[in-house]
């Protein structure tokens, strides 16, 4: 049974940055059209070496916890149990605490991440492109797992990132080829482009965008569109945006948090885009 309105409950965002976070616009968002008065959702500045102390004083009223970098893998050896989707990509961005007390961690970046694709009509491909190789990209390869039936192909940046690419791929049963980045202009002909880089990594390539170009999906959302994505959409090619992925892995995470389902998609949506263009 959902908690009543009534309840007063905690949920909030940890990492280190955080300040940047637009979680707590979404789930408030959320909360206010549920009509959960009483429950709040804040973000703290917190690191790896910081996060046994901010468990340890944590109380009954707490329903739910966000996690960003360097978190998600730092959390783990403090919960009682994580998800199948948690385990097969290492990393946890959800943390609920149970009514007996359990400290239950999910993994909501992957299915967010379908569900973005499956909301632009993107529901099955023959191949695709990752650009990157960090942390988002062994999300990006959990989706694809789920989305590809063939080959994905890894531009990387870092011979030391070759290796870890092709375990992902093994783990997750996803065929992975790796590539230098040097031919990342390759990637932007895949039938599924998914880039992961920081802010500025994939700048240059906006010059080799094809003329035809088919599907990118860009996981930054500040600034927006990144010059790759701008250049993607004039040249008529469809385009998946970090907002998407935030709404999506948000909704999910509001839901299993509250216990209200279905989230509220849209409003968490049009906060979401109220707050980026106010940056």
């Amino acid at each position: 049974m959902p908690p009543r309105a009534t309840d007063a409950r905690r949920a909030a965002v940890l990492g280190s940055p955080i300040a940047h976070s637009l979680s707590p616009v979404l789930h408030r968002a959320a909360y206010a059209e549920l009509g959960l008065v009483n429950w709040s959702y804040e973000r703290f500045e917190i690191d790896e070496a910081g996060l046994p102390s901010f468990f340890e004083c944590l109380g009954p009223e707490w329903a739910g916890l966000s996690l960003t970098m360097p978190l998600k893998r730092a959390v783990i050896p403090l919960l009682d149990e994580i998800s199948d989707t948690a385990a097969s990509v290492e990393a946890v961005n959800t943390v609920v605490f149970t009514a007996d007390g359990r400290r239950v961690g999910d993994n909501t970046d992957v299915p967010g991440m379908v569900a973005a694709l499956r909301e632009h009509g993107i529901e099955q491909v023959g191949s695709a492109a990752i650009l990157g190789a960090g942390a988002t990209a062994s999300s990006a390869l959990a989706a694809l797992a789920r989305v590809c039936t063939g080959e994905v192909v890894a531009y990387v940046r870092s011979e030391a990132r070759v290796a870890e690419m092709r375990e992902w791929g093994e783990r997750l049963d996803v065929e992975v080829r790796t590539a230098d980045w040097a031919d990342a202009a390759q990637a932007l002909k895949a039938p599924l482009v998914i880039a992961t880089t920081p802010a500025g990594t994939t700048d240059a390539l906006a010059d080799a965008v094809p003329g035809r170009p088919t599907t990118l999906f860009d996981v930054l959302y500040d600034p927006w569109p990144t010059p790759l994505a701008a250049r993607w959409s004039m040249a008529g090619g469809a385009v998946v945006g970090g907002l998407d992925l935030l709404v999506h892995q948000a909704v999910l995470q509001v839901e299993q948090m509250t216990g209200h389902s279905p989230a509220p998609l849209h409003a968490m949506r049009a906060a979401g885009e109220k707050a980026l263009a106010a940056r």
